[in-house]
């Protein structure tokens, strides 16, 4: 479940630089990456980052340990394993223990074999510093001695979570999965949470432990919400397409892989009929909707910066929930083919100069889209108030709107929040209201 938004929002983590370092060395994530992983312990010291508060005259806070034990749910994953529900969760898979299983441990903590576990590493802490940034056997020794900069850093395997692509793919291992972790359907039935994830949001909801100042800028650089927000989804999109063409991750049986559907087309009380036809799919009612939230963000966003790759995106995304009531090579062949339509996309967002016009603009089409019905389904709304926070997120840093301006917007913002904070009492109606709110207090920008 997305948190709401505070609306003053902290600037501790910002959003990220759009770097060339995939470009120049495509790394894997460091859950398969081949480094050795220390342990959270060989970043812990108080004189390294485990401060107990930030140092005036340090160029990073220096207490970021502190912020990720205390603050950080991942930090707390592996505990997660220990409680009496997720025993139940295993126990319903047929399963022993949750926190001796792989399936578990893969993304409740930093969950690397065992040959590549130095001797302070401990799996019950969780996922670590090295889960993220890469096992630290080659760069620790440069990081410690100061003599290395950025790159040198990079170079001896730290992982570029800095640039947008490279987090995005980092995070959705997790939060999506990858075809050595993924989270099925199977899974959610024995009782795991549904997974949601917008990459600009959930950067900004983890407690900040980075001081994004002049020297980061230097270092790593910066880019806009909502940059970080178009390569989030253009990532998301291409990850589901990537499992649906995967044979070992689109079938359970004789039935499909249901993860990729949308939940709320089948789990909602029947009391709560929100159900509305959407000329994007014209899938009737009664029938499962593959899961199309991300791809109808990353329509909004191809309609601003290359409406040509749009009109084929939607006629080939269309053509994709057509295909589900045809049957599994039908699916298949028209996943292939949006693929294809979509190839690129990803660089061209990572490296696409968003305007102070292009934000404006893309507002107005994600209210647009909505007012015209697109969002009746709770996962389009979820996402589409997370994008809205993106874009008003950059507007403030990049001075279109005042601190002041930031704080009105955001608190009309909030009535969206209010409508998806419960996913099962999620009303349609309710939501087009506040986004509504949301577009009459716009136009004053």
């Amino acid at each position: 479940m997305p948190i709401k938004f505070n609306a003053i929002g902290s600037f501790l983590f910002a959003t990220l630089f759009v770097g060339s370092v995939l470009a120049q060395d495509q790394r894997d994530i460091p859950f398969i990456a081949e480094d050795i992983h220390l342990g959270v312990a060989s970043c812990a010291g108080s004189s390294c980052h485990g401060a107990l508060e930030p140092w005036t005259n340090s160029t990073v806070l220096q207490n970021e340990y502190i912020i990720w034990e205390e603050e950080d749910p991942h930090s707390g994953a592996y505990k997660t394993l220990l409680t009496n529900e997720s025993q139940r969760i295993a126990k319903n898979l047929g399963l022993d223990r949750a926190e001796d299983e792989d399936l578990c441990l893969d993304c409740h903590a930093d969950n690397v074999p065992v040959e590549r576990r130095a001797k302070g590493f401990q799996i019950s802490d969780g996922v670590g510093c090295e889960a993220c940034h890469g096992g630290a056997v080659n760069w620790l020794g440069r990081h410690i001695s100061g003599e290395a900069d950025h790159a040198a850093n990079l170079a001896s395997g730290l992982y570029p979570s800095e640039d947008p692509v490279a987090r995005a793919e980092l995070c959705l291992s997790c939060h999506f999965g990858t075809k050595d972790r993924f989270v099925t359907h199977r899974i959610m039935g024995a009782g795991h949470p549904r997974l949601a994830f917008e990459l600009d949001t959930y950067t900004w909801t983890q407690p900040g432990h980075v001081a994004v100042d002049a020297d980061y800028k230097s270092r790593k650089g910066n880019i806009s919400s909502v940059q970080v927000w178009a390569v989030g989804q253009a990532v998301a999109v291409d990850s589901l397409l990537e499992a649906m063409l995967d044979p070992n991750r689109n079938r359970d049986g004789i039935f499909p892989e249901l993860v990729f559907f949308d939940c709320h087309a089948c789990h909602h009380p029947m009391s709560n009929v929100r159900w509305a036809p959407r000329d994007s799919h014209e899938i009737g009612p009664g029938i499962p909707r593959i899961y199309d939230a991300n791809l109808i963000m990353m329509q909004i966003l191809l309609q601003r910066i290359d409406p040509n790759m749009a009109d084929g995106v939607a006629v080939k995304s269309k053509a994709l929930h057509q295909a589900s009531l045809q049957g599994y090579d039908a699916v298949i062949n028209a996943a292939r083919a949006l693929k294809d339509a979509t190839e690129g996309v990803i660089d061209q967002l990572a490296s696409y100069d968003f305007t102070a016009a292009d934000t404006k603009a893309l507002m107005a089409g994600l209210l647009k889209e909505g007012l015209s019905g697109e969002y009746v389904d709770y996962a389009a709304a979820e996402q589409a108030t997370m994008a809205a926070s993106a874009m008003l997120q950059t507007m403030v840093d990049d001075g279109m709107i005042s601190r002041e301006q930031y704080v009105e917007l955001s608190a009309v913002l909030n009535d969206c929040y209010s409508a998806i904070e419960k996913d099962e009492e999620y009303n349609p109606r309710q939501f087009l209201a506040a986004l509504q709110k949301l577009q009459s207090a716009v136009p004053s920008l």
